[in-house]
């Protein structure tokens, strides 16, 4: 089940939920919107291989906003740091993102309980488009979790993305054995 806004706020103040800076403007009737950060990044090559460490460029947003360009995968960040310690987060693009073209992840929506980071968005565009740090840019959905959890995310030793950051993270696929 989703959780409501009232429950949102309840888990937030038992501090099962961490959202900083949290806005309670922000706070919708059963998500919370999240904004993006000044930094972005893409890929120093066109050609990716996922077993191999595929590097990025880091860069930030300028006041006059940016242009994202389609056929390029722009990995982005949200302002908000996260915690979530007893329920699913889910991540998912606002509609009024998604009428620009904008779709804010590839695959990655889904977080695990004990996430605790910002979020890296796997951005891609229909048709160009200009976008602005601090812009609001997806929203969480919390999701109630059925059963006790054996190791929470942040506290896995095989974790790639536990360390916390105000960039985008690039793939760590390279790191999996296969």
């Amino acid at each position: 089940m989703i959780l409501t806004d009232k429950e949102i706020l309840e888990q937030i103040e038992n501090g099962f939920i961490v959202i900083e800076p949290f806005k309670r403007e922000c706070l919708g009737t059963n998500s919370y919107d999240v904004h993006l950060g000044k930094h972005l990044a893409t890929y120093k090559s066109r050609a990716l291989d996922a077993k191999n460490h595929n590097e990025i460029e880091h860069f930030e947003i300028p006041k006059e906003g940016f242009e994202l360009q389609p056929g390029t995968l722009y990995l982005g960040v949200t302002v908000e740091y996260t915690e979530t310690h007893k329920h699913v987060p889910f991540l998912e693009g606002k509609s009024s993102t998604g009428r620009l073209g904008i779709n804010i992840h590839a695959t990655a929506g889904k977080g695990d309980v004990g996430f605790c980071n910002t979020w890296t968005l796997e951005i891609s565009v229909i048709q160009p488009v200009r976008i602005y740090a601090g812009m609001p840019i997806g929203q969480l959905i919390y999701f109630n979790v059925d059963g006790v959890v054996e190791t929470l995310y942040h506290t896995k030793g095989n974790a790639k993305y536990n360390n916390k950051t105000t960039r985008p993270v690039e793939s760590m696929m390279w790191r999996n054995k296969f």
